[in-house]
């Protein structure tokens, strides 16, 4: 994967720098920064995360950069190598399978208490976050659709109300965007977000049965499009020896 030495200019600039924020409030501006980059696809897995470009950008120490990058590390969205630094970091596929499952296992649960107790205001809530999903599909901006792509199961699990839950998920949906970069996903926004519709018709109709199968189905398609398990290349045939 290219690693591209402006992407960290470009994720600075969405959060202006504050001279006076305490280092608490410094060191999570930079998780946010950097988990939003990842989870829209402007930071690719490999890329090098300099302390010291960081600090720059950010007008912060050193020190509040590594307290960053330890977070992001802790994770699992940035890779801490000893003697050479922090870089995204780049799943394998034993790695995506697991996080597959965990999004199955999540949003299995979600789908099945949210369907039951649903209400028609919350289903026009997800009627206006489709409308937005539908325009995004048909703009060129990638990151403003697949932020919205991600967000719609990150709708649902809020709408329960449990934080926690909504927290995990949210970790799992942002890895997957590195997994779907890692691993050439080629699950077209279109699709997910005719998929994601069909789920909405399934909550309308509080069909719970149907609902979980269409979760079910979206999550087993987004994975069946990636990469997993690239073909084994015989050098000795290539090379006829």
């Amino acid at each position: 994967m290219t690693r591209t030495r402006t992407q960290l200019k470009i994720v600075a600039t969405d959060l202006a720098p504050d001279a006076h924020a305490p280092a608490a409030g410094a060191t999570q501006r930079i998780v946010d920064s950097i988990t939003a980059a990842i989870a829209e696809r402007r930071l690719m897995p490999g890329t090098k995360l300099s302390e010291q470009k960081i600090g720059d950008l950010f007008e912060v120490s050193r020190t509040v950069v590594r307290q960053a990058l330890n977070q992001l590390s802790r994770d699992r969205l940035v890779v801490l190598e000893p003697a050479r630094g922090a870089f995204v970091a780049t799943p394998t596929a034993e790695e995506a399978r697991d996080v597959f499952e965990m999004r199955s296992i999540l949003e299995t649960a979600v789908t099945k208490r949210l369907c039951a107790t649903i209400t028609d205001e919350q289903i026009r809530q997800l009627r206006e976050h489709l409308a937005l999903e539908g325009a995004a599909v048909s703009d060129a901006a990638v990151p403003g659709r697949t932020r919205l792509l991600a967000d719609f199961h990150l709708v649902l699990a809020r709408m329960l109300g449990n934080e926690v839950l909504t927290q995990m998920l949210s970790e799992l949906l942002t890895r997957s965007s590195l997994i779907a970069l890692m691993h050439q996903s080629s699950h077209s926004a279109g699709e997910s977000h005719s998929e994601h519709v069909a789920i909405v018709d399934a909550f309308e109709r509080r069909d719970v049965k149907a609902a979980v199968r269409l979760v079910g189905k979206h999550l087993v398609n987004v994975q069946h499009n990636l990469n997993l398990d690239p073909q084994q290349v015989d050098l000795a045939e290539i090379l006829n020896r």
